[in-house]
């Protein structure tokens, strides 16, 4: 694995980490909002040692990515970004991306005069999400706007927001998704005005939240409808965030897509049970986007 930076839109540089042989079919994931390029850590490294070349990337405002000093954080900034980086590869890479990465994605085919993946993989993501489930997400990513005292605390605050997932008895491991201020206190690795920046998010006001929302989900509805090549959906079988109803709406708008239930997990799929997660990735890009392929 090699760490790179890679030149985007409005000056801004991503960081991303590439797995695997170059030669590799190449995949790009890209995490939901919160999470950084750590997330696909152990999905990354199975696929790259299957023969797939893979990009984890910290979006705008993530991770070691650069903030946008204008907090131009929307599904239509963070597409051009992903446009942006496809220029590194010389064939189409299957993308995956897992909620705000998922709607990154489809923004960016929505507004595209071509195909610009040969296979897309939306984690836990469809255009129309229960909206109760996302505010819980709204709040937990504004919740202890002045961080935590220490790790423990952290993994506390993690742990209530994700009861079904058991709470780690080391958490060092949130050092990829914390950082600590020369006061001491540990802080999301994620820009706040990821979320103070859209309309509604930071003042409580419904009717602006739900026009932002109702925005969203046309922008995700055009982008879907606007891809041309095999999609996969992955839901978590607990989510909150995707309903069976949403799955249903999903599946209407774009019948051709396939679809896999992930029992026992959440809206992060991958962390709740990445060897499940893993494994039906790998299943659909063997068949749609094998490795030494060649897709224009």
């Amino acid at each position: 694995m090699r760490t790179i930076r890679i030149a985007v839109t409005e000056g801004l540089q991503l960081t991303a980490d590439e797995w695997g042989n170059p030669s590799g079919a190449p995949v790009v994931m890209c995490h939901g909002a919160g999470q950084n390029r750590h997330a696909w850590k152990n999905t990354a490294d199975t696929l790259a040692g299957r023969g797939w070349f893979v990009t984890t990337v910290d979006a705008r405002g993530h991770g070691d990515s650069d903030w946008s000093t204008e907090a131009r954080y929307d599904s239509e900034d963070s597409g051009r970004d992903i446009v942006a980086l496809l220029k590194r590869f010389h064939q189409a890479p299957a993308i995956v991306g897992a909620s705000m990465g998922g709607m990154a994605s489809l923004a960016a085919q929505r507004t595209a005069t071509r195909q610009l993946y040969s296979a897309v993989i939306l984690v836990d993501i469809t255009p129309h999400f229960d909206p109760e489930g996302a505010r819980r997400i709204i709040s937990f990513m504004t919740g202890n706007p002045d961080g935590f005292a220490d790790l423990d605390e952290a993994a506390d605050a993690i742990a209530a927001y994700n009861p079904h997932r058991p709470r780690p008895a080391n958490s060092s491991g949130l050092t990829r998704v914390l950082r600590q201020r020369p006061d001491g206190r540990w802080m999301w690795r994620w820009d706040p005005a990821y979320v103070t920046s859209k309309p509604g998010f930071d003042s409580d006001n419904e009717n602006d939240m739900a026009a932002h929302m109702e925005l969203t989900s046309r922008i995700m509805s055009e982008g879907a409808q606007a891809v041309n090549v095999p999609m996969l959906l992955v839901r978590g079988g607990q989510s909150d965030l995707v309903t069976p109803e949403a799955v249903r709406g999903f599946r209407d708008l774009v019948p051709e897509a396939e679809f896999v239930d992930v029992a026992g997990t959440g809206h992060m799929v991958a962390g709740d049970d990445n060897d499940a997660f893993t494994e039906a990735v790998a299943e659909f890009l063997t068949r749609h986007h094998p490795t030494g392929s060649s897709v224009s």
